[in-house]
């Protein structure tokens, strides 16, 4: 098991979701691995936590990574953070990145939880990814 990919595999996310036109109409650049000090944008993309556990076969080294994706937004109403995740998943699943270390065997959505925070003042959409990945 390796998780030597894993900077790999976070930099091609984070590049294929800030290079997304249907995202951007949603978001604009507003894709975050961490978000800023001071105000935010009222909609916006983070890369989330990450599990990641042994995958290795025959063929060498590997692993499964779990990660999160989540849109944030205090817009009224659920329809446009439900639209960028509606972009969000179709750039991720089933996507061929290209990593710089590794090769990603597979990406695939695995489910998606969308309640309200604050109090109900805003609301959050968490997209959770299953990645498969070798370490050539």
């Amino acid at each position: 098991m390796s998780y030597a990919v894993s900077a790999a595999l976070q930099t091609a996310v984070f590049d294929a979701l800030s290079a997304d036109a249907a995202l951007a109409a949603e978001v604009g650049a507003s894709v975050y691995d961490a978000v800023p000090a001071g105000s935010v944008p009222d909609i916006y993309v983070q890369l989330g936590s990450e599990t990641v556990r042994d995958a290795s076969d025959g063929s060498g080294g590997g692993a499964a990574h779990t990660l999160n994706v989540s849109v944030i937004t205090t817009l009224p109403g659920f329809a446009r953070a439900k639209r960028a995740a509606a972009a969000i998943s179709d750039v991720l699943h089933n996507a061929d990145l290209d990593l710089v270390r590794g090769r990603l065997v597979s990406l695939r959505f695995d489910r998606a939880t969308a309640r309200r925070i604050d109090a109900a003042s805003a609301r959050q959409i968490d997209l959770r990814f299953r990645a498969r990945v070798q370490d050539d």
